[in-house]
């Protein structure tokens, strides 16, 4: 299909969707497009309510439904935050299996809660597959503007199918997200309750642990790198919420992704300076991989080795939302309660 061709069909997509869309705004009933119809300039003041104007990380988008119905989220990280919502997700894109996924591609924390919507995948793999997302009608299309699914490439191409909002997870708190997509989506009451939850669930286990006098280095080893996550990422706040000191990785001599300050890499020669006497918190790795990282040479001689301050934070928190949060606070009330 030559690019004349595609064009074409992306605009007879729009068509074929902004009239699904006008149906559905008018509820499927004849009467109430009969009475839009009637009412003229009044019918078009009535459509208009129903529809918000919404500033993203891509860009504005006009026409987006104030109660979407079918929404198709092109990146597996924001499902999870979809999915605490209650947002009507129907599909939603998926990652090759993998140990912190389900059979499907998606995430663990919350693939119970997806089953459970019965969300359907959408299609596997990084780069939005935009026809696939155009067969599944949806109302609204929410993605990533960062990570691997960031899809801002393809945002012109999907906001043809639907209004198409794009959104930054990885230099914000999932609080703030949720609040951010609560208010996007008209799902305010809904996000105040879940950050609510979190909140209360916190404080609950930050009076009933007991905190190490050193400072916590959440670490992730690469095997050629190791990644440490700042005071700054997500990890980070909610540790920092919880009573702990995040170590706070030396200044300049780490390198970090397209200008992030969630976390900055170091070169495993660099382990002993940088995470100094920290207690050492692994994010996303198996017991396996934690014991085999342990007993390598830049690491076996680290205090916090030696004394056992080495501590699972879990699989599922490379990426926080409110599910793998909730299972990261777990794991620290289980450690040090």
């Amino acid at each position: 299909m030559n690019g004349r061709q595609l064009r074409t069909r992306f605009k007879g997509a729009a068509v074929v969707v902004a009239g699904l869309l006008a149906l559905t705004a008018c509820g499927g009933g004849g009467s109430d497009a009969a009475d839009a119809s009637a009412k003229g300039d009044q019918g078009g003041d009535k459509a208009a309510a129903t529809t918000r104007s919404v500033k993203h990380d891509a860009g504005t988008t006009e026409k987006v439904p104030a109660q979407p119905k079918r929404i198709v989220s092109v990146s597996v990280t924001m499902t999870g935050h979809l999915l605490a919502l209650d947002a009507p997700v129907i599909a939603s894109q998926a990652t090759p299996p993998s140990v912190i996924t389900d059979k499907q591609g998606f995430f663990t924390q919350w693939s119970d809660a997806a089953a459970k919507n019965s969300v359907k995948v959408a299609y596997q793999g990084f780069e939005p597959d935009v026809e696939k997302v155009l067969a599944l009608k949806p109302d609204l299309i929410i993605g990533a503007s960062s990570g691997a699914e960031n899809a801002e490439k393809f945002y012109d191409k999907l906001s043809v199918v639907a209004p198409t909002l794009l959104y930054r997870h990885d230099d914000v708190s999932w609080q703030d997200l949720t609040a951010r997509l609560g208010k996007d989506l008209g799902l305010e009451k809904r996000a105040t309750e879940v950050v609510a939850a979190h909140e209360k669930r916190v404080g609950e286990v930050k009076a009933a642990i007991t905190v190490p006098t050193q400072s916590a280095a959440l670490v992730r080893d690469n095997q050629s790198a190791m990644t440490v996550f700042t005071p700054e990422s997500a990890q980070g706040r909610l540790l920092t919420s919880l009573g702990f000191t995040v170590l706070e990785p030396p200044a300049g001599k780490g390198q970090t992704q397209g200008g992030r300050s969630d976390f900055a890499e170091f070169s495993q020669e660099k382990v002993a300076d940088t995470a100094k006497d920290s207690s050492l918190l692994f994010v996303s790795h198996t017991p396996e991989e934690i014991t085999a990282a342990t007993a390598c040479p830049v690491w076996k001689d680290l205090a916090a080795v030696k004394d056992k301050r080495v501590y699972d934070l879990g699989l599922d928190t490379f990426r926080l939302d409110y599910y793998s949060a909730g299972n990261l606070i777990d794991k620290i009330e289980k450690a040090f309660g």
